[in-house]
C-alpha cells in the first residue's frame, strides 16, 4: 500500500491561473509522476503506482494513463481528494499584541503598532496584514497573512467563527452573568449574546470570565460585560476557532502549522 506523503495545499479550492512560480515549464508539460515526486508525494516509481490504483487526478478529472503531462502552475492536482502543494506563496503568523499596541501596521501619529514588531518580514516583501483587531488596550491572538480571500471570509459575519477571550472584571461574578450573557443583552447597536461563558475565577471582589462569541463588532466584549455590571480590567483574546494562544509570549510570532492552517480553511469553506 502507497500512502502519500504529500502536504495538503493551504488553499485547497481555486481556479486555474491562480497558481504562479515553482516548476520551471517548458510549454509542453511536465510528467505528472515528476511533478508528484518534487512535491514530495511520493518516489516516482511510487507515484505511477498511485496514478495506476486512480488515486490521482488533474482539474477534476482522475488520470490513470501514464506519461501525463502537466503544467503545475496552472493545473489544479490531487491525490485522495487533496490538493498537492507545489506552491507555497502565502504566509501565515499569530502575533500576541501586547497591551498598548494598535492594530495597524503603520501609524500616522507615530505611535506603538503591530507593524513595528513585523516590519522586517513586511520590508522583506512578505506584505503582511493584520486579520481584524484588537483594541489598543487589548491583548492577545492576532492573526497576520498576505492571503487576503481567507482574511476576508475569516472576518465574514456568514462563517460565524469564533474567537475566544479572557476578561477580568471588577465584580464577582456568578451564575447570574453567565445566563444573561448567553441568552443576549441589548446594546446600543443592537442585540449581542455570546456563545459560551465560563466563570474561571472569584477572587477579592474581582472575576476572571471566559467568553466566546463570534460577534466582530468594534469593543463587543468590553461592552458586553460592561451592561451586565462588571467593567472589564483587562482583557486578552485567547483563540480564533481552533488557533490557540498557547504559551506565546506577548511581542512573539509564531507561524501556523498544517492542522491549523486545514482547520481555518475548513471553517470558511475554502
Amino acid at each position: 500500500m502507497i500512502v502519500s506523503n504529500a502536504r495538503p495545499a493551504r488553499k485547497q479550492h481555486v481556479h486555474r491561473g491562480e497558481l504562479k512560480g515553482g516548476f520551471q515549464d517548458n510549454g509542453e508539460g511536465i510528467r505528472l509522476q515528476k511533478v508528484l515526486a518534487q512535491a514530495g508525494v511520493a518516489s516516482r516509481r511510487h507515484a505511477e503506482i498511485l496514478i495506476d490504483a486512480g488515486r490521482v487526478e488533474v482539474n477534476g478529472k482522475i488520470v490513470m494513463e501514464q506519461g501525463v503531462r502537466v503544467h503545475p502552475n496552472t493545473d489544479v492536482i490531487r491525490v485522495d481528494g487533496v490538493r498537492v502543494n507545489v506552491n507555497e506563496d502565502h504566509q501565515y503568523f499569530i502575533l500576541n499584541k501586547p497591551r498598548g499596541l494598535h492594530s495597524t501596521m503603520s501609524d500616522e501619529l507615530g505611535r506603538p503598532c503591530i507593524g513595528d514588531i513585523v516590519g522586517e518580514r513586511v520590508s522583506a516583501g512578505q506584505r503582511l496584514f493584520h486579520v481584524g483587531r484588537l483594541d489598543a488596550d487589548t491583548e492577545g491572538l492576532i492573526l497576520l497573512t498576505n492571503d487576503g480571500e481567507l482574511g476576508n471570509r475569516l472576518m465574514h459575519p456568514k462563517y460565524k467563527v469564533s474567537k475566544t477571550y479572557l476578561a477580568t472584571v471588577m465584580g464577582e461574578a456568578d451564575r447570574h452573568l453567565v445566563r444573561t450573557l448567553e441568552k443576549g443583552i441589548e446594546l446600543d447597536d443592537g442585540p449581542a449574546k455570546a456563545d459560551f461563558v465560563q466563570i474561571v475565577d472569584v477572587h477579592q471582589g474581582k472575576s476572571l470570565i471566559r467568553i466566546e462569541l463570534h460577534e466582530g463588532r468594534k469593543h463587543i466584549v468590553r461592552r458586553m460585560l460592561k451592561q451586565c455590571g462588571y467593567p472589564v480590567i483587562r482583557l486578552v483574546r485567547t483563540k480564533m476557532h481552533t488557533v490557540q494562544l498557547g504559551e506565546l509570549t506577548p511581542g512573539a510570532m509564531r507561524a501556523l502549522n498544517s492542522s491549523e492552517l486545514t482547520s481555518l480553511y475548513k471553517a470558511v469553506e475554502m
